[in-house]
């Protein structure tokens, strides 16, 4: 019974909708700005072309040359510093490692509680959406429906409450008694039991 509970609260639950209406407004937003974007670099790339061009090939392979060899000659003096000061002692090296894993776990919960709140968030966005969405639709239809019958009118309000002559006639008719209907006959629902033939 509680896996069909959980499934119809699970089904029920508009949030993962609301999600999807909130990405969905997010990237259409997102996508607004690409046309400026577009246009920005337009009008640079002729003078990032232009820098490309008017480098000199030799200079830029002297350069990548030279932080190679700078990063090779960084990494080969940090690996031995590593190999010379590598601890051999086995019961710090766990200790160290479940200290890192303790670690991993914390982090792990973290991105974990960061990344519900930003599907609330999200989701929150998407409701906002959808509320929008609804109230774009309904004033659209409102507005359809005021060409197509015209401008409602105003409706006079009646009073109708009853004059002294006619609440005395009322309250008169209230005191008689309802006359009884006698009950109808109740029908019998036994079914006849039958024998089935015999061979």
């Amino acid at each position: 019974m509680a896996i069909t509970d959980d499934l119809r609260k699970t089904l029920s639950d508009p949030t993962p909708l609301y999600f999807a209406a909130g990405t969905a407004d997010l990237a259409l937003q997102q996508a607004k700005k690409v046309p400026a974007l577009v246009e920005q670099l337009r009008a640079e790339a002729p003078a990032r072309i232009e820098a490309v061009r008017n480098t000199d090939p030799k200079a830029v392979q002297e350069k990548a040359a030279a932080r190679a060899k700078e990063a090779q000659e960084t990494l080969q003096a940090k690996v031995t510093d590593l190999i010379g000061t590598l601890d051999v002692d086995l019961k710090k090296l766990g200790e160290t490692a479940q200290d890192l894993a303790l670690r991993g776990v914390g982090v792990a919960a973290e991105y974990a509680v960061k990344a519900r709140e930003t599907y609330e968030k999200v989701a929150e966005h998407g409701e906002q959406t959808v509320r929008t969405w609804r109230g774009e639709a309904a004033e659209e239809i409102e507005d359809l429906a005021i060409v197509v019958e015209g401008k409602p009118e105003p409706v006079a309000v009646r009073n109708d409450e009853p004059k002294p002559a006619e609440a005395k006639a009322e309250s008169a008719a209230d005191k008689k008694p309802a006359a009884k209907k006698a009950p109808a006959p109740r029908k019998s629902t036994t079914a006849k039991k039958t024998t089935p033939p015999a061979k």
